[in-house]
């Protein structure tokens, strides 16, 4: 193929061999411009592209005594007041989780930062937060679309007969939602009927699958943080390296203030088998046992408070783990 290249308006789009040599109108600002050889006009815009390359190099070369004389200052971190939460790439910043950087540092452990799972740009963590805060009416779609996503199918129907007013109006809410936030491909209501179609992205996947506790508990505590303006560096989804080379993955780190660690595992489906791994890890981390959390979907206050005091960590749930936080902080004070 040949090259239509506009000298005027930039237009590129490739034509037929058959145009090579000749000269014809752009089809966007109707000036007149030669077909390029397509190998001809790469090997031009390549040996521009040295040139201007190797001028870059040797301004670089001759600026380079005075910009390191004076190193540049980096810019501070924004604090939680002064940002959107719920739509900022800020919390990727080094910066902004450097204090937990050092943290692990101290105790010689490595640390791997998850960049993607501090972008709130998307709508995982809106939907997540109105899943979590609407959980006992919700379930009954998250529960659906996880099962049905484990059969590799992509149909779902959903009947609310006997649902509340109140209850099919949160439901038929969140689906909608989801369509306009494409989690699902397709959304249709009818006579208390919801039918959606699924996406199979692996992101939406997962989302379901129960990383979206994990978004929820992240953006609560953001929420919470904000709100009593104490300052907090914050990672979710990281994996760490002991010396032994033993490696595991953590849900959700806060270090509130620089000091006070809290590490919150969230869980949607069966935890038990993983309590003596998790109180284990807390123990290598050295941290207290108010600072881990195991926050597991659809416990029982009664359940929470049991299952604390017969291990070594603190069982909260969906509910109550704020309440947890604030009173494990007020303990530090």
């Amino acid at each position: 193929m040949a090259l239509l290249r506009c000298g005027k308006c930039g237009h590129l789009r490739e034509v037929s061999n058959d145009y090579r040599g000749k000269s014809v109108k752009c089809p966007r600002c109707k000036t007149p411009g030669p077909i390029y050889d397509t190998v001809v006009f790469v090997a031009k815009v390549i040996e521009q592209f040295i040139a201007q390359k190797n001028e870059l190099q040797q301004l670089r070369s001759q600026l380079a005594p005075q910009d390191t004389a004076v190193p540049a200052e980096k810019e501070p971190h924004q604090p939680l007041s002064e940002i959107d939460i719920y739509n900022t790439e800020e919390l990727k910043s080094e910066q902004q989780y450097e204090p937990i950087l050092k943290f692990f540092q101290e105790r010689q452990v490595q640390i791997d930062v998850n960049h993607q799972a501090l972008d709130t740009t998307g709508f995982f963590d809106e939907v997540a937060v109105q899943l979590g805060d609407n959980y006992e009416t919700l379930r009954l779609v998250s529960d659906k679309i996880k099962r049905i996503q484990q059969k590799g199918y992509t149909n779902i129907k959903i009947i609310l007969n006997k649902k509340s007013q109140k209850d099919i109006q949160t439901i038929t809410r969140f689906c909608k939602d989801l369509y306009d936030y494409s989690f699902v491909a397709n959304y249709f209501y009818q006579e208390k009927i919801v039918r959606l179609t699924l996406q199979t992205s692996p992101k939406i996947v997962n989302f379901f699958n129960g990383e979206w506790m994990e978004w929820f508990v992240f953006m609560k505590l953001l929420d919470f943080f904000r709100e009593k303006q104490v300052p907090v560096a914050c990672l979710r989804n990281l994996s760490i390296m002991f010396p032994n080379e033993d490696r595991h993955e953590l849900d959700v780190f806060f270090l509130v203030n620089n000091t006070t660690p809290l590490c919150i595992e969230c869980k949607t489906g069966e935890f038990r088998k993983d309590i003596e791994k998790y109180s284990i890890l807390r123990k290598r981390l050295k941290l207290d046992e108010t600072q881990f959390l195991m926050c597991v979907i659809g416990l029982s206050e009664k359940q929470t408070q049991g299952l604390s005091s017969m291990y070594d960590v603190t069982f909260v749930n969906e509910k109550n783990f704020l309440q947890q936080v604030e009173k494990s902080l007020s303990h530090t004070d």
